[in-house]
């Protein structure tokens, strides 16, 4: 199963507000084939609910459980904004879209989490000069 692609990886030198980074984790799905446009406001409606944000600069968007007829396939988007995003009063400099048809979620959720569980990780990530690079760094999350 491949979520993620490298035109699913963008980094960006600056910052984001988090609707901005929102928008575009939807805009990468969207164009991925993943999801309608409709997403992102199931995305926005989990970030009232309980913040995505998950420690060690990383935030992990993905829409309710309602969701799901938004879905049309798992997928992954990645976007690093090296001047950082304000999330709840947190910092992310990585923001995660995803999109999991079923339960798929779940596990690309818990590979995403141990791959920013490990700081020497993150400081690799966060070191990458191109998309590429992330990608080749991130590209374990595919192997199912």
């Amino acid at each position: 199963m491949s979520v993620l692609t490298l035109e699913q990886i963008r980094i960006h030198p600056s910052g984001a507000t988090r609707d901005d980074a929102l928008q575009e984790a939807t805009d990468i799905l969207v164009a991925a084939g993943a999801v309608t446009p409709a997403y992102v406001d199931a995305m926005r409606q989990r970030e009232q609910t309980v913040s995505t944000y998950m420690g060690n600069g990383l935030a992990i968007p993905h829409g309710t459980n309602d969701a799901k007829d938004a879905i049309l396939a798992s997928a992954l988007s990645v976007v690093r904004y090296d001047g950082g995003v304000d999330w709840d009063g947190e910092q992310a400099t990585f923001v995660i879209g995803i999109a999991g048809v079923g339960d798929e979620h779940l596990e690309i959720l818990s590979r995403i989490a141990i791959l920013f569980s490990d700081e020497d990780d993150v400081a690799k990530l966060a070191a990458a000069q191109t998309p590429e690079e992330l990608y080749t760094l991130l590209s374990e999350v595919n192997e199912a």
